[in-house]
């Protein structure tokens, strides 16, 4: 090895060192920077809903057993509890729900000072930023894991619970991607394609107690408070999903995401401009990793109790769909399509997503995973008419863009984002 390539190989050593022990300490910084405190609270009743109660009435088109639609009418619902569960296109619904809230002016339960509520810890009420017993709150919505008893003492008793699932397979490969780097027991994995190799021998490289581990199995049982570890036959799967069943009344699925909106709409009497969206923080084509057979019956049995949670509410799902009535929902989602397709035209230059690099508003720019810019933005069109401008920006507006817009000190977040973009760069 001659002097020069002596040199270049210890300046890689040093950089990848570097990264490292930053990475590490703006992990570990991240996690603790507020320090968790569990108050006991003094128990007061939370008022029936706080809201600015929608007096409007919405037709509710139904049909009935001649597959005739029939007009009834109903009043939004406006008290609701969203688990955001980990990639599964949460960050668009929370979209949705966010312009929701400021139509009907309907009071937010926001973290303090970063964008999830001490996630993974079980939440607790005295995360919520300025909590006090007694205060009314209609919707939660941020990242966080489940803890129902702790969530029913901070919304009305008729709030509705709703969640989103995706097909456990591909959500393991984009978690992989998106949380690989924030998960250490990942370093050691060789090669080029970690997620191959992790998944041919995941026993031999996962590590149960590992920083993040739970990133990478079962992630949305773990989500809702469970415990994901726990072998596919323990009674306490069984009971953890009949516990989930019990507690919300809509799951909806990615796969089937316009359809989960209309169900939606209907269970909470909302209106279809209140669903309209942008699909935002998806990734570049390049970067996603295509599953063989082989591998993604690998990743099922992986995340064998998020696959059976999967399956169970997917058969939920289409017996909804079957009341709904068929007919009716493809006639709604079409509708929905359309009017999106619209809105498109109307906003986004090119009509469609950009990569990162050519996102040309820096204050539209999504945030980015470690190590790789692979989550596209919007750039809205210059010539859009006054009457669209505001909803065309909401609409394509990034989750952490749009907290802030809504009140949100995400100081914490944006220390560790100032240094996950020194390592990007």
């Amino acid at each position: 090895m001659t002097g020069k390539q002596g040199r270049q190989w210890r300046s890689m050593c040093k950089g990848l060192v570097l990264s490292i022990f930053l990475t590490s300490c703006m992990i570990l910084f991240y996690c603790l920077s507020t320090p968790q405190i569990h108050l006991s609270l003094p128990e007061v009743p939370v008022p029936y809903s706080c809201a600015h109660r929608p007096t409007q009435l919405h037709p509710k088109p139904t049909t009935n057993s001649s597959q005739q639609t029939t007009g009834q009418t109903c009043t939004p619902k406006v008290d609701i509890m969203f688990l955001k569960t980990h990639k599964t296109a949460s960050s668009t619904f929370l979209n949705i729900l966010f312009r929701f809230g400021e139509k009907h002016q309907l009071k937010f339960a926001f973290p303090d000072s970063r964008n999830d509520f001490f996630y993974p810890s079980p939440f607790q009420r005295s995360q919520v930023k300025d909590y006090k017993p007694g205060m009314c709150f209609n919707v939660i919505c941020n990242h966080m894991r489940f803890n129902a008893s702790e969530v029913a003492k901070l919304l009305p008793m008729d709030t509705s619970y709703i969640t989103i699932l995706r097909d456990p397979a591909e959500l393991f490969e984009s978690s992989f991607h998106y949380y690989g780097r924030l998960v250490p027991f990942t370093w050691k994995i060789p090669g080029d394609d970690k997620l191959t190799e992790f998944l041919h021998d995941p026993h031999y490289y996962f590590d149960p107690e590992g920083f993040n581990s739970f990133y990478l199995k079962n992630v949305l049982f773990f989500d809702f408070g469970q415990d994901s570890s726990l072998e596919l036959d323990d009674p306490r799967v069984e009971e953890g999903i009949k516990f989930i069943t019990d507690r919300f009344q809509l799951v909806m699925l990615l796969e089937y995401f316009e359809e989960s909106l209309i169900l939606l709409k209907d269970a909470l009497c909302w209106e279809m401009d209140d669903l309209l969206f942008f699909k935002l923080n998806a990734r570049k084509g390049s970067t996603v990793s295509k599953l063989t057979p082989e591998l993604r019956a690998r990743a099922l049995e992986w995340n064998a109790i998020d696959w059976k949670l999967y399956q169970h509410f997917n058969q939920t799902f289409w017996r909804k769909v079957d009341a709904y009535g068929r007919q009716l929902m493809a006639e709604d989602v079409a509708e929905l399509r359309r009017r999106n397709a619209e809105m498109v035209s109307i906003c986004i230059e090119g009509g469609r997503a950009v990569e990162p690099g050519s996102i040309q508003e820096t204050a539209m720019q999504p945030w980015q995973p470690i190590g790789v810019k692979s989550i596209m933005g919007y750039n809205l069109k210059k010539n859009v008419d006054k009457a669209h401008r505001k909803l065309c920006r909401k609409m394509s507006m990034p989750e952490l863009q749009y907290l802030t817009e809504l009140g949100v000190n995400l100081r914490t977040t944006k220390l560790w984002g100032y240094v996950r973009d020194i390592i990007n760069w």
